[in-house]
This record gives C-alpha cells, sequence and structure tokens, in this order.
C-alpha cells in the first residue's frame, strides 16, 4: 500500500526505528532557521533550473548519510534549493551522481517509485513537530505524497503540486513547485517558521539515505531534530475554492437467454453532481457534497475473499472523505468512511487553529452497510434504508510532545442507531517513551427483522473498547507492551472493528547492532515477541512466538549487489 511503503521509506530516511518516524518529541536548541527569498518571477516545472528564481533561492546541502552510516559523509553530493512566490513553495534537487548511468528510475504510477532513487521534501508547516506534509519524487518526476502524524493516517492523500526530473550528465535535477492552497500553515502577519527535512534516497551497493541534519537515534523523534526555515510572509492559500462537478451514466444488458440469446437492456442510470472545497481560513477547511459521483478514484485494490474469517477493508479513496483523514485516524479504527456507501449530501469542517484540532462531518448515505462482528469472524449486509453518519473529532496539543483527544460518532436510521464515544491520547514523557491509549464506549440499537436474521441482540446494547501501549526505542535497543480489549456487544459502525470478544496482549522486544558504513554488513537487528489472545465467552486461546531478523549487506562475499532484508519466524 502507498502509505507503507512511504512511512517505510521515511523511517529509513529517518535513521530512526521503523514506526517512529510521526513521534513526538522535544526541542532542538541551537538551530538557527535559513531564511526563504521571496521571489516575482515565473517557473516553468521542467526539470531544467534555468530561470532567475533558482538564483536567488536559498541553496543547502544535504551532508549527511543517516542510513546505513551514522551522520557520517554522504557518497553523493545534494543540493536543495529554496524559494517562494504569493502562491507556491518552490523547491528543487541538484542529485549529483558519478554513475548517472546506474541512476534508478521508471515510468510507473503515483506513489510506486519508493524502490528508485527519489528526493522529498517534509515540511512540518505548523512547526509543532506533530505533523508533516511529505512530497516525494524520481528523477523521472513520477511523484508521491502523504500526511504523516503521530495517529498515523493521510497516506493516501493526494496533493494538487508539479513536479518534474530529468536525468543529466552529472546526475539528475527535480523541480517542485507546491501551492500553499494544497496545505495548512500557521496563521501569521509576518514571518513564519517551518520544520524542514530534505531527504535523498540513493540505492547502489546498499541503499543510502541521506539528510540535511544529523539523527540522533536515542530520541525516537524525528521533526523535533529539524532544521527551521523562515520566511513565508504573506503567504496565503487565497481564497481555496474548488468546485468538481461530476457526471455519469452506467447502461446494463443481459443476453436474454446464455450464451445465445440477444442482449436485453436491464438498467440505465444518468447522474449530476458537485463537491465544493472552501478554505474559511488558512487553518479551516469546509467541504460540501451534492449527490456526488463517489465511486472510487481508483479500482480497489485487489483482494481474495476465500477462506477469509473476517470482512475485507479497502482503502479510502474519495478526495471529499481525503480532506483531514489523519485527524478521525486513531489506534481503534472507529471511523472508516467507506462503510458510507452512496451518499446523497454531505459536509465537512476540518482544520487546527493553536493546539486544537477538529473535525466534523455529517453525510445522508442511501444504503446502510452492517458490519456484524464475534471472536472468531464477521459477516455483513445492507439494508436499502438511507441513515445520517456524523463523526465529530476535537484533539488538543499538550506540551510539545503529548495530546489528547475525543472521538463522537453518530449513525441514525429508521429503527436503528449507533453512537461512539471516548478519549485517546499520547504521553510521550521522555526522548526514548511514550505511551498511547485510546477508550471508547457504544450503544447500539438494530431493527428486530436485522436481530433476528443475524443473531444480534435485541433492544439497544452496549459496549466498551480499550488499547494501551507503552514503547521504549533507542539506537540500539527498543521494546514495547500493547494491550487491547474489545467486548462482545462493542460496534463501531462508521469504523472498520471485524473483531469483538477478544482480549490480546502483545510484548516484544529488540536489539540493533550497527557496524561500519563500509563494511560487508551494516545493520543487524535481531528481535522476538510474544502474543496471547483470548475470547472473552471462554472459546478459542491464540498463543504465538515470534522471531525477526533483519540485516542491512552492503555485498557479499561474491561481490553482489547488497540488500535490506527482513524476515519473520512463527515458532510456536
Amino acid at each position: 500500500m502507498k502509505s507503507r511503503a512511504a512511512i517505510l521509506a521515511l523511517s529509513l530516511a529517518a535513521g530512526l526505528p521503523l514506526g517512529t518516524v510521526s513521534a513526538l518529541a522535544q526541542d532542538s536548541p541551537g538551530k538557527v532557521p535559513h531564511r526563504v527569498p521571496r521571489v516575482t518571477s515565473q517557473v516553468r516545472v521542467d526539470g531544467e533550473l534555468d530561470e532567475d528564481v533558482w538564483r536567488q533561492a536559498l541553496v543547502l546541502e544535504l551532508n549527511y548519510e543517516v542510513r546505513p552510516g551514522e551522520n557520517i559523509p554522504p557518497p553523493v553530493r545534494t543540493e536543495v534549493l529554496f524559494a517562494y512566490s504569493g502562491s507556491h513553495l518552490l523547491a528543487a534537487f541538484r542529485a549529483y551522481d558519478p554513475e548517472p548511468s546506474v541512476i534508478r528510475a521508471r515510468i510507473t504510477d503515483r506513489d510506486d517509485m519508493y524502490d528508485d532513487d527519489w528526493v522529498a521534501l517534509v515540511l512540518d508547516t505548523f512547526n509543532d513537530e506533530r505533523r508533516t506534509f511529505d512530497f516525494f519524487c524520481n528523477p523521472l518526476g513520477i511523484q508521491g505524497d502523504q500526511i504523516e502524524s503521530p495517529e498515523g493516517g493521510g497516506g493516501e492523500w493526494d496533493a494538487i503540486w508539479d513536479c518534474a526530473g530529468q536525468i543529466t550528465s552529472e546526475g539528475y535535477v527535480v523541480e517542485m513547485a507546491i501551492p500553499f492552497s494544497s496545505m495548512s500553515f500557521q496563521r501569521s502577519e509576518g514571518d513564519q517558521i517551518w520544520g524542514v527535512d530534505a531527504v535523498r534516497s540513493y540505492p547502489r551497493s546498499v541503499r543510502h539515505h541521506i539528510g540535511m541534519f544529523p539523527r540522533d537515534r536515542n530520541n525516537n523523534c524525528y521533526m523535533c531534530q529539524s532544521d527551521k526555515l523562515i520566511g513565508f510572509a504573506g503567504a496565503t492559500p487565497g481564497r481555496n475554492v474548488e468546485l468538481d462537478p461530476t457526471v455519469y451514466g452506467v447502461f446494463t444488458q443481459e443476453r436474454d437467454g446464455f450464451p445465445g440469446g440477444r442482449f436485453v437492456d436491464r438498467s440505465k442510470d444518468f447522474e449530476v453532481g458537485v463537491t465544493a472545497h472552501w478554505g474559511v481560513t488558512t487553518n479551516l477547511m469546509l467541504n460540501a457534497t451534492v449527490n456526488p459521483d463517489f465511486s472510487n478514484v481508483e479500482a480497489d485494490v485487489a483482494q481474495l475473499d476465500i477462506n477469509t474469517q473476517f470482512a475485507l477493508y479497502y482503502p479510502e479513496k474519495r478526495p471529499f472523505f481525503l480532506e483531514g483523514a489523519s485527524l478521525f485516524t486513531t489506534r481503534l479504527r472507529a471511523v472508516h468512511t467507506r462503510t458510507l456507501a452512496d451518499p446523497v449530501w454531505g459536509s465537512k469542517l476540518t482544520g487546527k487553529e493553536g493546539r486544537s484540532a477538529i473535525g466534523f462531518f455529517t453525510v445522508q448515505d442511501e444504503i446502510t452497510n452492517l458490519l456484524f462482528p464475534a471472536s472468531e469472524g464477521s459477516s455483513t449486509t445492507s439494508l436499502s434504508q438511507w441513515n445520517v453518519g456524523s463523526v465529530l473529532r476535537y484533539r488538543h496539543d499538550i506540551s510539545r510532545s503529548s495530546n489528547l483527544g475525543l472521538l463522537v460518532t453518530d449513525r441514525e436510521g429508521e429503527g436503528y442507531h449507533n453512537r461512539v464515544a471516548g478519549i485517546d491520547g499520547i504521553w510521550k514523557f521522555t526522548g526514548k517513551d511514550q505511551v498511547r491509549f485510546q477508550v471508547l464506549g457504544s450503544q447500539t440499537r438494530y431493527p428486530v427483522t436485522v436481530s433476528e436474521a443475524y443473531d444480534q441482540p435485541e433492544g439497544s446494547f452496549s459496549g466498551a473498547a480499550y488499547d494501551i501501549i507503552y514503547v521504549h526505542d533507542t539506537r540500539s535497543h527498543d521494546w514495547y507492551a500493547a494491550y487491547r480489549e474489545v467486548g462482545r456487544d462493542f460496534r463501531a459502525d462508521l469504523g472498520f472493528m471485524p473483531q469483538v470478544s477478544f482480549r490480546n496482549i502483545d510484548v516484544g522486544w529488540g536489539h540493533t547492532w550497527n557496524n561500519s558504513p563500509d563494511h560487508w554488513w551494516n545493520m543487524l537487528n535481531f528481535g522476538s515477541g510474544y502474543e496471547v489472545e483470548r475470547d472473552l465467552d471462554g472459546g478459542s486461546e491464540f498463543r504465538r512466538w515470534l522471531l525477526s531478523d533483519r540485516i542491512s549487506l552492503r555485498h557479499d562475499r561474491r561481490g553482489r549487489r547488497g540488500s535490506d532484508r527482513l524476515r519473520q519466524y512463527a515458532v510456536g
């Protein structure tokens, strides 16, 4: 999946333990912001840095290899250039290479270029070290992008921006123009300060990751160590108004008597709709839609539904729901907008002001999709009746490293309702230790016919769900302990929680040995974990030991190309 590949790419680029890219942390003292100049001339995004803009731009170098080497001089030279206009952040990379003929670059789908050479901008526009906008580009101009946050999510985000790449006799060049309207940022009359990293992935005998600043692997925060940019005075997303009209038609025929019959008309459907986006303020976005075409922008991921215990999960692709999606992501997946199958209308408000982030949406759906979870399997059905689904999300930042959140969901239909409410949070008390938790309660009532047909409780019933994890990460050692319990009668009908009535305990540890970057092996990690899951109704119990190892090879004794591979073994 896109988000998984991008997160892995940035995890390695950050030179930090996997899964900690978005961790919160403490300030990095002594960072002097680099001033970004404002320019007035135009840029043609073509991979040729021949405009006057680039002669005025701020020029910085990527001076540190952060993986597999640990803050050592990089094997190749890379420059990154910054400037901005009234409407765009302008950036470019000069990626020098002693052997341009071995540069890895393909014409491929968007977000499918992480195996290539690539460069990336990581922007903390609120300078709060909590969320980043990430923009990737390979040497041929293939884009990748995501929003990364401590809660996860946003990986399917597709921003509107331009990039172009060109392989040259000295390496390759990438040129980017990112509209301010594609990002949210702090409100300021004058200068703003943004956190920034520029990253180059250089795959040769091993994949070298090169960045702007040294990484402290005993601090599992990424952006708290970042460099800073100052400037962007007068930067504004403008009116940030977007209208997306849609027209679609579906015409179906079937043979009257297969296989030799003639084709007979079965159905015809034609609809017109519109989706609108308006930036109410710099940080507050309002979306509305009427009779939209909410068919998938991209085809569903191919999945097998043979011999599966639980309902299949499909990622969200629809622009209306992707706006601010990371805000609604929590450890317990209580919000999954793909459950809203055929909306008639919807409205949505998302944004952040100061330490507070808020999100709200409400949608009327013509179809009521229901998921009936159990401890060892789930089933689904769809009712041909409308419902109104609403979600309220609030999150408040505490100090520079923690937050508390509130989540409320409500789904109402004829003879039916499902309501969920709870709190969650992240408490990071050192650069190495953090606790994440979530507590939810639900109240549900199904129509009588549904309760009888699917063996569900009659009348109104309630349930609860709990999740907590403790994580300790250092340069050489890491461990975690997690506990999750979901009651038999817990339901999150606007989410995707296909399993209930279980208690899960998961603990594990790992140790990493870092070697010289020019040695035939650069990094070795060994870890193990133990997991036990029990049915709350006294049924089955599942236990397993898991061993894993990861090794980064420069080359083997026969001189073959190196690799970075992860292996896992279930031993019981």
